[in-house]
């Protein structure tokens, strides 16, 4: 079941809702809506849902509804229509008093704008919620010091605010939202004010953090390089509705229309596909075979070289012919000639950061899994194929995607 799970959500900011969900039911758009009706379409109708320790991102340009999203989410404001449940459990509709005991066990929120009050300490600022939730003072102080050192100001705790950096401050308020331990962080522009080595810092803080907290958060960003740097997910947004939902390289390399074409098109792709994306199959073979079936093989694929792996297909080594014809003439086997110190990768690296591993080989790149299987290969042509998007992640087929020119 998924940790959260938004139905057909819709606001209509206006006296005269109702009139303004006839038209759109009709199709009608916002801005045909807003000047019949006088009635401004916030979100309409958005569905979703957001697994467990997913990162999920909503991206789009101001006045998109994005922000207002997730405030419905949390029902900070009033859906006029639509579901949002967490675990299962329906907030619309919800009365006051549970609504307020589930925000505080499973709803974390960190804004833009830092929101810490200026005559606490950090300490105290971030004991706030659990002074509200009437924790006890020896609980709360242990709780908020907990949190402190996940976000590295231990030794800030009795600082006041204006004696912080703008990095420092936003490190607070991720930590006041995580001293409640929610199930769920709701993260609106939270990076979005500060400098950018500040910014590539904390999306760094959060990652990190993410690797053991494991929470569900929804982040909200204008920012393409940060949605795709930080996304489990993606979901474009314009005029209140998702015009795509996808993993960053489905974005990337697939866009739904012209609208998100020309959203993504000044992206580094590098950043974005991985390994995985460009590999190619690997010829291998086992060291029994011996060096003259290595040769036919080579002569058979048109390749200089040969992988080396057992029968689980664990990597060993590599072959070149140079090897092979060598092993054939002195009768050497081939793991005494393969060599075993060769580069390899994970499916998951990014193609940028096989750049300067390539620049300085003259041979393949293995890309293994689990007890080094071998996977696959990279070559420097399919790195390239990748780069000017002849590359389709869900087929590993070479083909030109939509928005992208050799």
């Amino acid at each position: 079941m998924p940790k959260m799970t938004v139905r057909q959500l819709t606001k209509v900011f206006g006296k005269q809702p109702q009139a303004a969900l006839k038209l759109l039911e009709q199709g009608w758009t916002k801005e045909q809506i807003f000047k019949e009706t006088g009635q401004s379409i916030g979100v309409n109708q958005i569905s979703f849902s957001v697994a467990e320790g997913e990162i999920f991102v909503i991206m789009g340009l101001s006045g998109s509804g994005k922000s207002t999203l997730i405030r419905l989410c949390n029902r900070l404001i009033e859906p006029t229509t639509g579901s949002v449940q967490i675990d299962g459990e329906e907030l619309i509709g919800m009365k006051p008093a549970h609504l307020r005991e589930v925000r505080r066990r499973k709803l974390g929120m960190v804004f833009q704008n830092f929101a810490l009050f200026p005559q606490r300490t950090v300490r105290e600022n971030i004991e706030f919620g659990l002074e509200i939730q009437q924790v006890p003072h020896g609980l709360r102080q242990e709780k908020a010091r907990e949190a402190l050192a996940l976000v590295g100001l231990s030794e800030w705790e009795n600082a006041f605010p204006d004696q912080l950096s703008g990095g420092m401050r936003q490190r607070v308020g991720l930590a006041r939202a995580l001293a409640n331990n929610p199930d769920i962080l709701l993260m609106d522009e939270a990076f979005s004010a500060l400098d950018p080595l500040i910014r590539k810092d904390m999306q760094d803080e959060l990652l990190e953090l993410q690797l053991t907290m494991k929470k569900t958060i929804l982040f909200i960003t204008h920012d393409l390089h940060e949605a795709l740097r930080l996304g489990d997910r993606i979901a474009l947004m314009k005029d209140g509705r998702f015009i795509q939902v996808g993993r960053p390289e489905e974005i990337m390399t697939d866009p739904a229309d012209e609208f998100v074409k020309k959203f993504v098109e000044d992206a580094d792709l590098s950043k974005v596909l991985v390994a995985k994306h460009v590999m190619k199959r690997a010829e291998a073979i086992t060291p029994d075979k011996g060096a003259r079936v290595a040769l036919q093989l080579m002569m058979d694929n048109g390749v200089s070289s040969l992988y080396i792996v057992d029968k689980k297909r664990t990597l060993l080594g590599l072959v070149t012919a140079y090897d092979v014809s060598l092993a054939i003439n002195t009768g050497e086997s081939l793991e005494t000639m393969m060599k075993k110190d060769i580069p390899s990768v994970g499916p998951d690296a990014r193609l940028n950061s096989l750049f300067p591993l390539m620049a300085d080989l003259h041979v393949p790149i293995a890309v293994v899994g689990e007890e080094r299987r071998l996977l696959g290969v990279i070559v420097k042509g399919a790195v390239l194929g990748g780069l000017v998007g002849k590359v389709n992640p869900q087929q590993g087929a070479e083909v030109m995607p939509h928005g992208f020119r050799a």
